[in-house]
C-alpha cells in the first residue's frame, strides 16, 4: 500500500497530530507513507519521522485548480493508491479521484462537537461520501452518525493512538511552582470550555497551585472574553495562557495534574498524551472519554460544565499525592493496552485490506 495523509494544516490540533502519527507509524509497514498539507503549514511538520514524504499544496480557495493538480501530480509520481483525508480535506481528495478513479479515499472524521453532531451541516459531505472507500470515526457516536447520514457502507470506529515524539527543543518555561502546576492542553475554542477552570476557582482555596493553558489562541471573541475574565477576577497570578507550543511532551512532564474541560470531544489526543506520561487527570464525561477514564481508578471524571463537582475532584487530587500517583499509573496501563500505535495500526491495515 502507498498512502498519503491529507490534512488542511499542521498547526497543533488533534486531527493534525493524528495525520502525523499515522504517517510516522506507517513508514516502515507499507511501501510509501507521506503527509500532504493543503492550506497551511505548521509546527507539527517538525515531528515527521525520517523517510516520511511531505508536500505542501498552498491551497488558496475551496476550488483551487492548482492545488488539485499538484496533489494529483504528487499521487501519480509516488504511485499513491490510498488518500487518507482528515476532516475537511476530503473535498480535495474527491476532486483528485474524479481524475484518478483507481485511488481510494478514506475519510477520517475528527469532528470535535460530537455531542451536537445531529446539528451538523453535511449536504456537501453527503454527496462527497459517494466517492469514499471507507470512513474512520474517532468515536462511536460519529460512526453511528456516518452510518445513518452518509453514502458509504464501510464505516468503523478506530481509536486515536499516542506516539511519543521527543521534543526537538525544551524551550517553554512554565510559570508557578514545580509540583503544583495544572495543565489544560487544548486550543482556545468554545467547545473546550476553559471557563470551567475560572468558574471552579470560585470553589477552590487560594493556594500555590497554578493553571497553565496551552493551545492555539485564535485571537477571537472567545479568547478575548477568557482573558478579560481572568483579569476581572484578578487571576493573573494563578491562570496563565501560553498559546501554541512545540515542546508539548516537555510541558506535560513539567505538570503535576492534567485536565480537560470540554463540553464536547471526539477522542482527545491530549488525554492519550497525558496517560503516556502517567499523569493524574481530571476530565469531563464527553465523547469517548468515559470509555477510557474510570472515576477514581485511572482518573477523575465529572459532568461537563459542573464547576462545583470539578472543583471538588480537583481539590481531592491536589491534596493526595498518593492518589495522583496511583491513578496516573493506572491510566498509563489503560492507554498502553488499548491505544498503542501497534494495536491501532494493526486494525487499520486489516480494515484497509478488506475495502
Amino acid at each position: 500500500m502507498r498512502i498519503v495523509q491529507l490534512i488542511d494544516s499542521l498547526e497543533t490540533g488533534g486531527a493534525e497530530r493524528m495525520a502525523v502519527n499515522y504517517a510516522n507509524a506507517l513508514r516502515d509497514k507499507i511501501g510509501f507513507s507521506a503527509v500532504v498539507v493543503t492550506r497551511k503549514e505548521g509546527n507539527l511538520s517538525n515531528d515527521l519521522g525520517d523517510g516520511v514524504g511531505y508536500s505542501f499544496l498552498a491551497k488558496k480557495s475551496t476550488i483551487d485548480l492548482g492545488a488539485i493538480l499538484r496533489l494529483r501530480k504528487y499521487c501519480k509520481a509516488n504511485s499513491v493508491n490510498v488518500i487518507h483525508a482528515h476532516s475537511t480535506s476530503w473535498f480535495l481528495a474527491v476532486c483528485v479521484k474524479l481524475t484518478m478513479p483507481s485511488v481510494k479515499i478514506i475519510w477520517h472524521d475528527h469532528y470535535g462537537s460530537s455531542e451536537f453532531v445531529d446539528e451538523r451541516k453535511f449536504a456537501a459531505l453527503k454527496f462527497g461520501s459517494y466517492f469514499f472507500g471507507g470512513i474512520l470515526s474517532v468515536n462511536e457516536k460519529l460512526a453511528d452518525w456516518a452510518k445513518r447520514k452518509l453514502n458509504c457502507a464501510n464505516v468503523t470506529y478506530l481509536a486515536n493512538f499516542f506516539q511519543i515524539v521527543p521534543d526537538a527543543k525544551k524551550t517553554t518555561e512554565l510559570f508557578g511552582q514545580k509540583g503544583k502546576r495544572i495543565l489544560a492542553l487544548a486550543n482556545l475554542r468554545p467547545q473546550k470550555n476553559h471557563f470551567l477552570i475560572l468558574d471552579s476557582l470560585r470553589f477552590l482555596p487560594k493556594d500555590e497551585w497554578t493553571f497553565h493553558l496551552v493551545g492555539k489562541d485564535f485571537d477571537d471573541d472567545y479568547s478575548a472574553r477568557l482573558r478579560q475574565e481572568i483579569e476581572s477576577d484578578h487571576l493573573e497570578s494563578r491562570v496563565f495562557i501560553y498559546g501554541s507550543k512545540d515542546d508539548v511532551q516537555h510541558i506535560i512532564s513539567e505538570s503535576e495534574i492534567c485536565i480537560l474541560t470540554s463540553n464536547s470531544e471526539g477522542l482527545p489526543v491530549a488525554l492519550l498524551e497525558y496517560g503516556a506520561q502517567s499523569k493524574a487527570v481530571l476530565v469531563t464525561a464527553v465523547g469517548e472519554i468515559p470509555s477510557i477514564v474510570n472515576d477514581g481508578v485511572n482518573g477523575r471524571i465529572v459532568a461537563p460544565g459542573n464547576a462545583k463537582a470539578f472543583a471538588a475532584a480537583l481539590e481531592a487530587l491536589k491534596s493526595d499525592a498518593g492518589l495522583r500517583d496511583r491513578i496516573g499509573k493506572n491510566l498509563y496501563g489503560t492507554i498502553v493496552e488499548g491505544f498503542s500505535e501497534q494495536a491501532v495500526i494493526f486494525h487499520y491495515l486489516n480494515w484497509l485490506k478488506r475495502l
